[in-house]
Formats: C-alpha cells, structure tokens, sequence
C-alpha cells in the first residue's frame, strides 16, 4: 500500500494533459495519456479487492469496495478528474518535496530564475513548517486534479489495512476531459450506483463549494480583406483591427483579473488571425442565471452592432453554454453538504462554504441527478509553473474521506 503522497508522486508522472480541439472534435478522451494512467487505475482497484472494476471506452475508471457492515449504509461516491490544464506543460513533471518550509523563497528552477516567493503568493505563509510538493519550474505540477485522485486512494489504502472499521459501499470513479468541459457527461450515474457523491477537485483547506459559475464558451470568426497596404486607403478591412474593436466594447472591469467572489466576466482566451481572418475565444462566466443570460445577450449585441457597422457576412459567432450552477439542485439537499462539514469540524479543519469560480465533474452531475458537492484537495496556483501543494493538507484530505464515512454509520 502507498501513502497519499506516494500515490501523488506517481500520477503526476503521467502526461495526461486534455486537447479542447480534440475533445471538440468528438473524441473521449481527448489525449491518449489518460488512457495509461486510467489503466494504471484500473489495476490499482483491482489489487485493493475492489468489486465491478471497469473502464470504458470513454476512458472513465470506476469502482466498489464493498460495505463490510450488517447496516444500510449509504454509498457515498469520491471522483476525481485524471487529465491537467493546457495553460502549461504536463511532460515530464519532476516534482520534489521541500520537506519543513520555512517561510522563505522556494528556488524551483535557477536556470531560469523561477523563484516561488510569498512576496507573490503571500498564502505561502500559512505552509511554514509544512512539506511541500512543487514544480522544477518547467511544468505545471498536475495538483489538480491529481491530489485528488491520491488523497481518494490514500483513504483507500487505509481501509484495506483496517479491515475492522465499519464501512458502507465506497464508490470511486476517475474521470477524463474535466479541463476541456466533459464535466463526466460520460459517467453512468446507475452503473455507478451511489447514492450522492464528492468531488476532491477544490482549493484551499477547508473549502466546500455546493455553487458554480453558468458557464458557455464563445468563438467569434471575423473575415476582413487584404489589400496592398501601400494603396489600401478605403479598401482593406483588416479582420484583426475588427476584433480589437470588438474587445475594446466588452467592459474593461469585467474580466477574470478585475472580479471576485459572486462577480462574472468576459474573457478572452486567445486571439489569432491577420488581416484576412481572426479568431477570439471567449469564455462567459456569472453565477446568477439572469445575469449570466444577459451577458449572453450583451455579447451578442455588440456582435451586432458591427455586423451593421461593417456588413453581416464578416463576423460568424457561436455561443455554446458548458455548465449550471449546481445550486439549484443541492440547495434541497443540504444533508449532504453538512456530512464533509461535521466531518471536517471532527479532525481539526476549518470548513468555510466558496462559491467555485469554475465548475466540476459535479456540477454536472448534480444537474443529472447525482448531487455532488466539492471538497477541498489543498493545492494552490493551478495551471501553473508555481502549482504547489502541501503534503500535510493532503493527508489530512485522506483523513476527512475517512471520518466521512464514519459519520455517515449514525
């Protein structure tokens, strides 16, 4: 059996990063390195005595260990997503623990003066005297969701090595393309079989999240026409000048560096082309229904606004909604909520509620049926060089699933 951060160690070795345009293009998952490190999964569950094993052929690992008690127990679900970002490399991922920190400067790469400061992250603070898991400076460190799919397994190498303490049935599934917005709409929820579930896919210690953001993703095509710049006066419509003036009409205040909390935004994601044709990627976030609609409406209004401007046939827009608030769903369900909450207050931890500014596996799944609420996994500085993520916080993640299910016998 391993520990939680042996488990870590291994799965960020796995280049499993997700491909929008392949998972775009139809293709689950979008990258083949998920699919070695879901068989990885497969033969880990395997060898603990798990029951109903399976992969599919959209690469999602699921499983049961069996409830040892004479009690009707709950079956409570623990998934965790296998894929990591593309904002930065997961090849060949050297992590290495900075065993007792101390407060200072963490050189992850001197070569390239990669120097992982609190004077950037002051939060680095709250980890003095802890271990802490980090990057060499060329990738992201793959936290999330990996640590999530540890500190599952860290709790259930603990069952099997305490055959004594009383269980219900475990369900565990690891999913891909949660980066790319799969969001598990592969997943059986009945061949799954729990009666609510948890996603380890979180943020700090303590963090449970029960509400998301609306989410669509936006493409904006913009045809201009090349004229030779030297006798262009009238005549040269230039599809990247277009798509500046389109940027400059979005509100400035409303992007995810100007907004927090409860508070939605455009963002850009890229933008590509030359004076024939451009592209912008955009992403629409808010939290309330009405006004997430009505940013739908706004960006579709400035779209038109230039279609009058400069003629119709030059701009080609699509907005294709990704995910829901999961409020709606678990706010009549709040028991759930409450079980990793009590628990948390149980070891130690200081749970607080956070409204994810993103979404999960479970808000998905939620709006299917299957309430799902985020647990923490303790990282910080996802999709990033600067990923990091503390040993101590992640066992004791482990430990949490444990009370859990204790708590869950009463």
């Amino acid at each position: 059996m391993y520990t939680t951060l042996e488990h870590f160690l291994k799965y960020v070795k796995y280049d499993t990063q997700s491909d929008e345009l392949s998972w775009k293009a139809g293709n689950v998952p979008s990258t083949l390195g998920q699919w070695e490190l879901a068989r990885e999964m497969v033969k880990e569950l395997n060898e603990r005595g798990f029951k109903d094993v399976s992969l599919s052929e959209n690469c999602y690992v699921m499983g049961t260990l069996p409830s040892n008690s004479n009690k009707k127990l709950p079956a409570i679900g623990f998934i965790a997503h296998m894929d990591t970002a593309a904002e930065a490399s997961g090849k060949d991922v050297k992590a290495r623990v900075v065993k007792n920190y101390d407060g200072g400067d963490v050189v992850l790469n001197e070569a390239l003066k990669m120097i992982l400061s609190p004077e950037d992250f002051p939060f680095m603070k709250n980890y003095v005297g802890h271990d802490l898991v980090v990057t060499d400076g060329t990738t992201l460190l793959g936290a999330d969701d990996k640590a999530g799919m540890a500190e599952i397994m860290g709790a259930v190498d603990w069952l099997i090595e305490h055959p004594e303490f009383e269980h219900g049935d475990v369900k565990v599934a690891f999913t891909p393309d949660e980066e790319v917005s799969e969001l598990a709409s592969h997943l059986d929820i009945e061949k799954f079989g729990a009666d609510f579930a948890y996603t380890f896919d979180g943020g700090e210690i303590g963090e449970v999240s029960y509400e998301n953001f609306n989410a669509a993703s936006a493409v904006l095509k913009i045809h201009g026409r090349s004229v030779h710049p030297g006798s262009a006066k009238g005549l040269m419509i230039s599809a990247v000048t277009l798509g500046n003036e389109f940027l400059l009409m979005l509100p400035p205040f409303e992007t995810p560096a100007t907004t927090e909390k409860y508070e939605g935004y455009y963002h850009c994601l890229n933008f590509t082309g030359d004076t024939e044709n451009a592209t912008l990627r955009f992403i629409i976030r808010d939290h309330n229904t009405e006004k997430f609609n009505a940013r739908k409406k706004f960006f579709t209004k400035c779209v038109n606004w230039l279609r009058d401007k400069y003629g119709a046939e030059r701009f080609e827009l699509e907005i294709i909604d990704q995910y829901q608030n999961m409020y709606e769903k678990v706010k009549d369900h709040m028991e759930i909520v409450e079980l990793p909450v009590n628990a948390m207050k149980a070891i130690g931890i200081n749970p607080f509620y956070k409204a994810m500014r993103g979404g999960t596996d479970g808000a998905a799944l939620s709006l299917r049926g299957l309430i799902t609420p985020n647990i923490f996994i303790g990282g910080h500085n996802y999709h990033g060089r600067y990923e990091f993520i503390s040993v101590q916080v992640m066992e004791k993640a482990s430990e949490l699933i444990i009370k859990m299910l204790e708590l869950a016998r009463a």
